[in-house]
């Protein structure tokens, strides 16, 4: 049987140099690309089988140009890298990773939400700075403020949003959650809430839901302004799930505390991106999901998800 031939357009993302594509190239004739720019896509699948990518777009017009390719593995959970609908018109299967990243993602949303209420990292660089060995008493200019007793606004209780859920509750705070899940079948501490609901009753909102025409721009003007002054909004999962152009005017007047952003639409950021200069608004790099253990568990599942396809039972299928 013909060895299959595998490309990778992106492969840096994943696998940045600790891991290893072995298993991966016993399977088929493997090409590995460390970043693919869009203007290179079709030129480097052509006459592939298989095409692996994290971030690089295969829209309608790129698979139209590859008569030979019978199978996408998105390197991550979301799929709004890929025309799915074009792809099932055309007899392609396209499996993703789920749940590889939960406990990854789910600690950096709480990362960003302890360094917002105690600003850890403002601490350390006033302290580097020297304005504790300056100051009479304490240098405490921005308020810590305990979790304990608050609110904590779920949206979405996938494998992420759980995971984040038990820790809130491990904190002692109160958590509620927009999801689809039946509240009678909620663990123990876990209340469900309307969308509406939600926004308006929690001191902090984490957002975990998938990108995809029911939930674009999901976090609207409306949403932003119903919620308590001062709230906290934290985004670990797409960008587009939130109006950005209203969460900067939300940040601005200071209707919000702040918001916690590991996603944003424009990645990278432009460097006159508006939310990079937005007051309180704390960015990083799209980084939740690449601790060692979760890109190890990506590869794996990755292998087995073409092995599977190999042999005819393809598993983790979206299409």
């Amino acid at each position: 049987m013909k060895r299959p031939r595998i490309v990778v357009l992106d492969g840096y993302a994943g696998n940045p140099g600790d891991l290893s594509w072995e298993p991966m190239e016993a399977l088929g004739n493997l090409t590995v690309y460390p970043r693919t720019a869009a203007e290179q896509t079709i030129a480097r699948c052509t006459n592939a089988d298989i095409v692996m990518t994290n971030k690089v777009r295969l829209d309608a017009n790129v698979l139209s140009a590859l008569p030979s390719l019978r199978f996408i593995n998105v390197l991550a959970t979301g799929v709004n890298v890929v025309d799915v609908a074009e792809a099932r018109q055309r007899g392609i299967v396209v499996s993703n990773v789920p749940a590889y990243s939960s406990q990854a993602v789910a600690q950096m949303a709480l990362a960003h939400l302890l360094n917002a209420t105690t600003h850890v990292a403002h601490y350390v660089r006033q302290v580097r700075d020297g304005q504790w060995q300056n100051h009479p008493d304490y240098p405490c200019d921005r308020p810590i403020v305990e979790l304990a007793g608050k609110r904590l606004g779920i949206v979405g209780l996938g494998h992420i949003g759980m995971s984040l859920a038990y820790m809130a509750l491990g904190l002692q705070m109160q958590v509620l959650a927009y999801t689809s899940k039946p509240a009678t079948l909620l663990p123990k501490g876990i209340e469900k809430r309307e969308l509406d609901a939600l926004f308006r009753e929690s001191d902090f909102v984490s957002l975990h839901c998938p990108l995809c025409p029911e939930t674009a721009g999901i976090v609207s003007r409306e949403r932003l302004f119903s919620m308590k002054k001062g709230a906290i909004l934290i985004n670990t999962s797409r960008g587009g799930l939130i109006d950005e152009a209203a969460l900067i005017d939300a940040l601005e007047c200071e209707h919000l505390g702040a918001a916690c952003l590991d996603a944003i639409t424009e990645e990278p950021p432009s460097a006159t991106n508006p939310l990079l200069h937005a007051k309180h608004c704390l960015i990083t790099p799209h980084i939740g999901w690449t601790s060692r253990e979760a890109r190890q568990r990506l590869m794996d599942v990755s292998v087995a998800n073409l092995q599977a396809f190999l042999e005819g039972h393809p598993q983790n299928v979206v299409s």
